[in-house]
Protein backbone atom coordinates (compact mmCIF):
# COMPACT_ATOMS: atom_id res chain seq x y z
CA UNK A 1 0.00 0.00 0.00
CA UNK A 2 2.02 2.94 -1.31
CA UNK A 3 1.09 6.54 -0.45
CA UNK A 4 1.57 8.99 -3.32
CA UNK A 5 1.59 12.81 -3.55
CA UNK A 6 -1.57 14.87 -3.13
CA UNK A 7 -0.50 17.22 -5.90
CA UNK A 8 3.15 18.21 -5.71
CA UNK A 9 5.06 15.22 -7.09
CA UNK A 10 8.12 16.13 -5.02
CA UNK A 11 6.27 14.85 -1.95
CA UNK A 12 6.91 11.21 -2.88
CA UNK A 13 9.07 9.40 -0.31
CA UNK A 14 12.34 7.66 -1.12
CA UNK A 15 10.91 4.37 0.12
CA UNK A 16 7.84 4.76 -2.10
CA UNK A 17 10.04 5.30 -5.15
CA UNK A 18 12.15 2.25 -4.32
CA UNK A 19 9.05 0.12 -3.71
CA UNK A 20 7.47 1.09 -7.02
CA UNK A 21 10.75 0.43 -8.84
CA UNK A 22 10.98 -3.05 -7.35
CA UNK A 23 7.31 -3.99 -7.78
CA UNK A 24 6.55 -6.35 -10.64
CA UNK A 25 3.08 -4.84 -11.11
CA UNK A 26 1.27 -1.73 -9.90
CA UNK A 27 -2.44 -1.63 -9.14
CA UNK A 28 -3.84 1.86 -9.54
CA UNK A 29 -7.12 3.74 -9.41
CA UNK A 30 -6.57 5.51 -12.74
CA UNK A 31 -3.92 4.17 -15.13
CA UNK A 32 -3.56 7.56 -16.84
CA UNK A 33 -2.81 9.42 -13.62
CA UNK A 34 -0.53 6.63 -12.43
CA UNK A 35 1.41 6.85 -15.69
CA UNK A 36 2.07 10.57 -15.11
CA UNK A 37 3.57 9.85 -11.70
CA UNK A 38 5.60 6.88 -12.90
CA UNK A 39 7.03 8.83 -15.85
CA UNK A 40 8.01 11.63 -13.46
CA UNK A 41 9.87 9.05 -11.36
CA UNK A 42 11.50 7.46 -14.40
CA UNK A 43 9.71 4.15 -13.83
CA UNK A 44 8.72 2.39 -17.04
CA UNK A 45 7.67 -1.04 -18.24
CA UNK A 46 5.54 -1.93 -15.21
CA UNK A 47 2.21 -3.68 -15.85
CA UNK A 48 -0.62 -1.51 -14.54
CA UNK A 49 -3.69 -3.18 -13.06
CA UNK A 50 -6.83 -1.02 -13.00
CA UNK A 51 -8.38 -1.16 -9.52
CA UNK A 52 -11.34 1.00 -8.51
CA UNK A 53 -14.74 0.82 -6.85
CA UNK A 54 -16.45 -0.60 -9.94
CA UNK A 55 -14.13 -3.53 -10.68
CA UNK A 56 -12.92 -4.57 -7.23
CA UNK A 57 -13.80 -8.28 -7.29
CA UNK A 58 -12.18 -8.92 -10.68
CA UNK A 59 -9.13 -6.81 -9.87
CA UNK A 60 -8.63 -8.50 -6.49
CA UNK A 61 -8.80 -11.92 -8.15
CA UNK A 62 -6.17 -10.89 -10.69
CA UNK A 63 -3.88 -9.46 -8.03
CA UNK A 64 -4.34 -12.54 -5.86
CA UNK A 65 -3.16 -14.71 -8.74
CA UNK A 66 -0.10 -12.51 -9.21
CA UNK A 67 0.78 -12.77 -5.53
CA UNK A 68 0.27 -16.54 -5.61
CA UNK A 69 2.83 -16.68 -8.43
CA UNK A 70 5.34 -14.93 -6.18
CA UNK A 71 5.09 -11.46 -7.73
CA UNK A 72 5.30 -8.25 -5.69
CA UNK A 73 2.40 -5.86 -6.36
CA UNK A 74 2.03 -2.24 -5.20
CA UNK A 75 -1.30 -0.45 -4.83
CA UNK A 76 -1.54 3.30 -5.34
CA UNK A 77 -4.56 5.60 -5.64
CA UNK A 78 -4.91 8.90 -7.48
CA UNK A 79 -3.48 10.80 -4.52
CA UNK A 80 -2.61 10.20 -0.89
CA UNK A 81 -2.81 7.00 1.13
CA UNK A 82 -4.79 4.03 -0.22
CA UNK A 83 -7.92 2.91 1.67
CA UNK A 84 -8.39 6.31 3.39
CA UNK A 85 -11.65 7.27 1.63
CA UNK A 86 -10.08 5.67 -1.45
CA UNK A 87 -10.19 2.14 -2.83
CA UNK A 88 -8.15 -0.40 -0.89
CA UNK A 89 -10.08 -1.69 2.11
CA UNK A 90 -11.66 -4.70 0.39
CA UNK A 91 -8.34 -5.67 -1.15
CA UNK A 92 -6.54 -5.49 2.19
CA UNK A 93 -9.15 -7.63 3.92
CA UNK A 94 -9.34 -10.20 1.13
CA UNK A 95 -5.58 -10.57 0.75
CA UNK A 96 -4.97 -10.84 4.49
CA UNK A 97 -7.67 -13.49 4.79
CA UNK A 98 -5.89 -15.36 1.99
CA UNK A 99 -2.63 -15.29 3.92
CA UNK A 100 -0.78 -12.68 1.88
CA UNK A 101 1.34 -9.99 3.56
CA UNK A 102 0.00 -6.45 3.18
CA UNK A 103 2.63 -3.82 3.99
CA UNK A 104 2.11 -0.03 4.29
CA UNK A 105 4.56 2.37 2.69
CA UNK A 106 3.46 5.57 4.49
CA UNK A 107 3.53 9.05 3.08
CA UNK A 108 1.15 11.85 2.02
CA UNK A 109 -2.39 11.92 3.40
CA UNK A 110 -4.90 14.73 2.98
CA UNK A 111 -6.27 14.02 6.45
CA UNK A 112 -3.02 14.34 8.39
CA UNK A 113 -1.73 17.18 6.19
CA UNK A 114 -4.80 19.28 6.98
CA UNK A 115 -4.81 18.45 10.68
CA UNK A 116 -1.12 19.38 11.00
CA UNK A 117 -1.96 23.04 10.24
CA UNK A 118 -5.45 23.13 11.75
CA UNK A 119 -5.92 25.85 14.43
CA UNK A 120 -8.76 23.92 16.09
CA UNK A 121 -8.41 21.27 18.84
CA UNK A 122 -7.68 17.96 17.08
CA UNK A 123 -6.02 15.85 19.78
CA UNK A 124 -9.09 13.64 19.30
CA UNK A 125 -11.50 13.69 16.38
CA UNK A 126 -13.92 11.57 14.36
CA UNK A 127 -12.99 11.02 10.73
CA UNK A 128 -16.08 10.54 8.56
CA UNK A 129 -14.63 10.74 5.04
CA UNK A 130 -17.16 11.68 2.35
CA UNK A 131 -20.81 12.12 3.25
CA UNK A 132 -23.33 10.24 1.09
CA UNK A 133 -24.29 12.28 -1.96
CA UNK A 134 -28.05 11.87 -1.47
CA UNK A 135 -29.59 8.95 0.43
CA UNK A 136 -28.45 8.86 4.03
CA UNK A 137 -26.66 12.20 3.90
CA UNK A 138 -28.99 13.96 6.34
CA UNK A 139 -28.98 11.16 8.91
CA UNK A 140 -25.19 10.80 8.67
CA UNK A 141 -24.68 14.50 9.27
CA UNK A 142 -27.14 14.46 12.18
CA UNK A 143 -25.14 11.61 13.73
CA UNK A 144 -21.90 13.57 13.42
CA UNK A 145 -23.48 16.65 14.95
CA UNK A 146 -24.80 14.56 17.85
CA UNK A 147 -21.26 13.50 18.81
CA UNK A 148 -20.46 16.88 20.32
CA UNK A 149 -16.86 16.36 19.19
CA UNK A 150 -14.58 17.58 16.44
CA UNK A 151 -15.13 15.70 13.18
CA UNK A 152 -13.40 15.74 9.81
CA UNK A 153 -14.96 15.40 6.36
CA UNK A 154 -13.74 15.18 2.81
CA UNK A 155 -15.86 17.09 0.32
CA UNK A 156 -15.87 17.65 -3.42
CA UNK A 157 -16.14 21.06 -5.14
CA UNK A 158 -19.62 20.05 -6.31
CA UNK A 159 -21.04 19.72 -2.79
CA UNK A 160 -18.92 22.02 -0.61
CA UNK A 161 -21.50 24.82 -0.75
CA UNK A 162 -24.28 22.39 0.14
CA UNK A 163 -22.28 21.16 3.12
CA UNK A 164 -21.69 24.69 4.39
CA UNK A 165 -25.38 25.48 4.03
CA UNK A 166 -26.28 22.36 6.01
CA UNK A 167 -23.80 23.20 8.76
CA UNK A 168 -24.88 26.85 8.93
CA UNK A 169 -28.41 25.68 9.73
CA UNK A 170 -27.59 22.87 12.15
CA UNK A 171 -24.39 24.22 13.78
CA UNK A 172 -24.33 27.97 13.10
CA UNK A 173 -21.76 28.73 15.81
CA UNK A 174 -19.39 25.83 15.15
CA UNK A 175 -15.79 26.66 14.24
CA UNK A 176 -14.68 25.33 10.86
CA UNK A 177 -11.32 24.93 9.17
CA UNK A 178 -11.10 24.22 5.45
CA UNK A 179 -8.00 23.08 3.57
CA UNK A 180 -8.22 23.51 -0.20
CA UNK A 181 -5.86 22.49 -3.02
CA UNK A 182 -3.19 21.28 -0.57
CA UNK A 183 0.40 21.13 -1.90
CA UNK A 184 -0.71 22.74 -5.18
CA UNK A 185 -0.12 26.22 -6.57
CA UNK A 186 -3.31 27.76 -5.17
CA UNK A 187 -3.46 25.99 -1.81
CA UNK A 188 -5.48 27.86 0.78
CA UNK A 189 -6.59 27.46 4.39
CA UNK A 190 -9.72 29.14 5.74
CA UNK A 191 -11.17 29.41 9.24
CA UNK A 192 -14.56 30.70 10.34
CA UNK A 193 -18.20 29.70 10.72
CA UNK A 194 -20.10 27.86 8.02
CA UNK A 195 -21.84 31.11 7.09
CA UNK A 196 -18.69 33.20 6.75
CA UNK A 197 -16.90 30.46 4.82
CA UNK A 198 -19.80 30.12 2.41
CA UNK A 199 -19.51 33.84 1.71
CA UNK A 200 -15.75 33.54 1.18
CA UNK A 201 -15.93 30.65 -1.29
CA UNK A 202 -16.42 32.66 -4.43
CA UNK A 203 -16.71 30.76 -7.70
CA UNK A 204 -12.98 30.53 -8.52
CA UNK A 205 -12.31 29.04 -5.07
CA UNK A 206 -14.77 26.17 -5.42
CA UNK A 207 -12.21 23.93 -7.07
CA UNK A 208 -10.21 20.92 -5.98
CA UNK A 209 -10.87 18.60 -3.06
CA UNK A 210 -11.65 19.96 0.41
CA UNK A 211 -10.84 18.77 3.91
CA UNK A 212 -13.35 20.23 6.38
CA UNK A 213 -12.74 20.20 10.14
CA UNK A 214 -15.81 20.99 12.29
CA UNK A 215 -15.40 21.88 15.97
CA UNK A 216 -18.57 22.43 18.04
CA UNK A 217 -18.81 25.93 19.47
CA UNK A 218 -17.63 26.45 23.04
CA UNK A 219 -20.47 27.83 25.15
CA UNK A 220 -20.14 31.54 25.65
CA UNK A 221 -17.55 32.13 22.96
CA UNK A 222 -18.33 35.00 20.59
CA UNK A 223 -18.88 34.26 16.91
CA UNK A 224 -15.57 34.38 15.06
CA UNK A 225 -14.89 36.04 11.74
CA UNK A 226 -13.15 34.36 8.87
CA UNK A 227 -9.38 34.13 8.64
CA UNK A 228 -7.40 33.00 5.64
CA UNK A 229 -3.95 31.75 4.83
CA UNK A 230 -3.15 31.46 1.15
CA UNK A 231 0.16 30.25 -0.14
CA UNK A 232 1.18 31.01 -3.70
CA UNK A 233 3.92 28.46 -4.36
CA UNK A 234 6.50 29.16 -7.02
CA UNK A 235 8.22 25.80 -7.09
CA UNK A 236 7.42 23.39 -9.89
CA UNK A 237 4.00 21.76 -9.48
CA UNK A 238 2.58 18.94 -11.56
Amino acid sequence: MVATPLGNLDDITLRAIKTLQQSEAIACEDTRRASILLRHLGITGKPLVSYHDYNEPAAINRISRMLAEGLDVSLITDAGTPAISDPGFLMVRTLRESGFAVIPVPGPSALTAALSVCPLPVSSFFFAGFLPHKKGRKSRLEFLLSLGATFVLYESPYRIRKLLEELSVQMPDAELFIAREMTKIHEEYLSGTAETLAEALIEEKVRGEFVVVVHPADTGNPKKNISSNKYEQHADHH
